[in-house]
């Protein structure tokens, strides 16, 4: 009994060991960028020899899409009128729409534009991201990306560092845990729940909204 007891815990603190440096890991993987490393690698990718890498970078930012939602993005996934962008199928499984701000409308018109002066076809069901060699949607575009961000001094970043930066931008600027859930198509709320510390704490000031309504000092 006692042996089995002191196996059960012994697996039991193991498991919770490697569970703690596995979210010691994710931490250490969570990298927002600040407004001067978003200028500096926009600044890059402006000057890089791939033709998309601008306007991929840039709406990434400006819409916290996942790479493979964007990258695999059809003209006839976009809504202009709407500002949405449909995702057949997400990580999760599941379809959601990715909102679109003017700036991100505004930066998809001038996809229309830079792949019409490339040849490349923008019909409905044409790939918004093209290989203008082939035709054919990228494989990828980490190669173009890597060079941008080591150039402009920033070798940690990863791609996907610009969705937790979106989610950044987005509590800094008021946005709710459950909005920013909807806007990053979190099925499940605990996995936007890691964003919690970017939070302000307004605790006092929402105490404070409390005594100030009950106005003890008139009564």
């Amino acid at each position: 009994m006692h042996f089995e007891q002191h196996v059960l815990c012994h697996h039991s603190g193991c498991r919770n060991r490697h569970l703690s440096k596995r979210s010691e890991r994710r931490r250490q993987r969570y990298r927002c960028l600040a407004h001067s490393e978003i200028k500096s690698l926009l600044s890059v990718c402006k000057r890089s020899t791939h033709p998309f890498l601008h306007s991929f970078v840039k709406l990434l930012l400006l819409t916290g899409a996942r790479k493979s939602e964007l990258r695999r993005a059809k003209w006839t996934c976009i809504d202009l009128q709407k500002g949405e962008l449909f995702v057949a199928v997400s990580k999760s499984g599941r379809s959601r729409t990715v909102v679109l701000s003017k700036k991100a409308l505004a930066a998809l018109e001038q996809m229309k534009l830079r792949s019409k002066a490339l040849g490349l076809p923008i019909t409905r069901d044409s790939w918004v991201f093209a290989n203008p060699r082939t035709g054919q949607l990228y494989t990828s575009l980490h190669i173009a990306f890597f060079t941008a961000r080591d150039s402009a001094g920033l070798s940690s970043v990863r791609m996907h560092d610009l969705r937790h930066t979106y989610a950044s931008l987005l509590i800094n600027n008021g946005a709710s845990i459950y909005e920013v859930q909807q806007l990053l198509g979190h099925y499940n709320i605990s996995m936007t729940e890691r964003y919690a510390r970017l939070f302000p704490n307004t605790l006092q000031d929402r105490v404070d909204i409390v005594a100030e309504s009950l106005a003890f000092d008139r009564i």
